[in-house]
């Protein structure tokens, strides 16, 4: 892949740089600070929105049902500008998640009710696929949905799922048949969040955040019109899915910021002491994410260039989530180890506000926080087993 950018990339970019600027302001990036409360789900509203004015919330659509048509360099070039300007991306699990299973096995009745709605964000989904017992092992799910006339009834939990609390409808994998091999027996459902038998139970996590929560059906009934594609061919679905949401992991753009950052902030010299910077322990830490991130950049751009000549993504999202996700967390570590006691310092700790407890505050929370990033999407041990088996024929 040629990564040197024409004249035409090159204009793409100052205008995406310059409709950042523009739009994403202090009042939408304080909403956003949080992954929680109502002011979360209002400023991810109104920022989704300004994208969808712009002809710019669905880059990885067709163009049939909204996207922008945009070439492959052109979305490399969005994604980057969006990480290095510290802008979130959206909500995945409307935009990036059940929308393409729509419109790829959706029927032309599903498409028309569906995907308008996400598109404008007018719709809040969320997805349903980890269990108590069955999280990277996602076949062994027991939700069930038997069938009944017009309607399957619905029946189990489901859990670590994002946002539940914000979300209008789910998407959930259900086991409609039994006696067959496991991954045979799972059909690919849309549930309303309204209907009745739904319970939401939030799960605050170990950053004191509340972003995931149990879901549980009891006899939820939901029509037959909301089974997406064939029964029991959900698993077919579920991992065209699960391919797109791994290669969205790897966030170079991202990490550069983050590490970036943490660079300017090590060369900082605190209560009259050295700059951590010049430690040579941390800066072998350093230079040793640097050139990992480094590696992870160009195995993304051999992605998208193969994306670009019409693939789609393969194994190879399997080690764009692991080494992704690793460099994300080796980063909180060195962001936490600057922020040193000061990060598990109350908020009116004077001593912490020295180094700036914004900093210390924001270290701790998205460490701790972070420590789940190589499970979500997989683990990534799983994901070892699926490159042993895919790439190297083990």
């Amino acid at each position: 892949m040629d990564i040197k950018f024409s004249a035409e990339d090159i204009a793409f970019r100052d205008e995406v740089r310059e409709f950042f600027t523009a739009e994403f302001d202090g009042t939408v990036a304080e909403q956003l600070n949080g992954r929680q409360g109502t002011d979360y789900k209002a400023g991810m509203i109104a920022w989704q929105k300004k994208l969808h004015a712009k002809g710019w919330i669905a880059p990885g659509w067709p163009t049939e049902y909204g996207g922008t048509g945009w070439s492959a360099t052109q979305k490399f070039i969005y994604e980057t500008e969006r990480g290095l300007a510290g802008i979130p991306d959206v909500v995945p699990f409307g935009l990036k998640m059940v929308a393409p299973v729509i419109y790829t096995f959706g029927n032309e009745e599903q498409k028309a009710k569906f995907l308008p709605r996400i598109l404008s964000s007018e719709d809040w989904w969320c997805q349903g696929y980890s269990e108590p017992g069955a999280g990277s092992d996602l076949a062994a799910l027991n939700t069930t949905a038997e069938y009944a006339g017009d309607n399957y009834i619905v029946n189990g939990r489901k859990i670590w799922t994002t946002f539940a609390q914000y979300a209008d409808w789910i998407f959930c994998l259900v086991r409609t048949s039994k006696g067959m091999r496991k991954q045979q027996g799972i059909s690919f459902l849309l549930i309303d969040m309204n209907t009745p038998g739904i319970t939401i139970k939030p799960i605050v996590t170990i950053d004191g955040k509340h972003s995931l929560n149990e879901v549980l059906f009891e006899d939820v009934a939901v029509p037959t019109a909301n089974l997406i594609g064939e029964q029991d061919k959900g698993w077919t679905y579920a991992k065209a899915l699960l391919a797109h949401e791994r290669t969205g992991m790897a966030e170079v753009a991202d990490s550069t910021r983050s590490l970036n950052a943490l660079k300017e902030r090590a060369s900082a010299e605190v209560n009259g002491g050295q700059a951590m910077i010049n430690d040579p322990v941390f800066q072998m830490r350093l230079s040793d994410i640097e050139m990992e991130l480094m590696a992870l950049e160009y195995t993304d751009l051999r992605v998208f260039a193969s994306m670009a000549a019409g693939g789609v993504p393969g194994p190879e999202s399997s080690l764009l989530k692991i080494k992704g996700t690793e460099i994300t967390q080796a980063i909180q570590e060195l962001q936490l180890q600057l922020a040193a006691s000061y990060g598990g310092a109350l908020p009116d700790d004077l001593s912490a506000q020295e180094l700036g407890h914004d900093f210390a505050f924001e270290a701790r929370g998205r460490y701790m926080y972070g420590r789940a990033a190589t499970i979500y999407g997989g683990s990534n041990e799983v994901q070892r087993n699926v490159i042993a088996k895919a790439v190297l024929g083990l």
